[in-house]
């Protein structure tokens, strides 16, 4: 059962380790990267920050969605991080879920802040627009204690 899918281009890290799994009660974290399994030093980074007892598992976008699809992650408690907000879109598309966290996105040149750690750039902002349209709840919020702030 998904609980949340989140964006955060850190994907793994003592924000998403240790506040959003013990405050959901997440058994199981996909991370959705299509860059990630090529990085060696930033998986081994990523494998520092699991969480004890939870099984942390790392996957392109086209395989996520494949093992979404197939049901093999029913069974568990899942906190969905992606690497961007266009995979994100991806993910939400197959799953139907209606919430969307944008933990952190990243400032880089032609972005806009639209919050503390959130910087869009004009494709990311109508895919935004697109997925609230959608009916989808599309918030920033770093950790569960923080206020949540809606792109509505």
């Amino acid at each position: 059962m998904i609980k949340l899918i989140r964006v955060d281009y850190r994907l793994l890290h003592g924000q998403v380790a240790v506040s959003w799994t013990s405050n959901l009660n997440i058994d199981a974290i996909l991370l959705v990267s299509d860059t990630l399994k090529k990085d060696k030093m930033r998986k081994q980074t990523i494998a520092l920050a699991k969480p004890s007892g939870v099984k942390v598992v790392a996957k392109t976008t086209s395989e996520a969605i494949e093992q979404l699809r197939s049901g093999v992650t029913d069974k568990y408690s899942l906190l969905i991080v992606c690497e961007t907000v266009a995979i994100a879109e991806k993910i939400i598309n197959c799953t139907n879920f209606k919430e969307l966290n944008l933990g952190n996105v990243s400032f880089r040149k032609n972005t806009t802040k639209f919050s503390n750690s959130v910087y869009l750039n004009d494709q990311e902002a109508a895919l935004i627009q697109e997925m609230v349209n959608h009916g989808v709840n599309v918030f920033a919020q770093m950790i569960p204690d923080d206020t949540k702030h809606s792109f509505k």
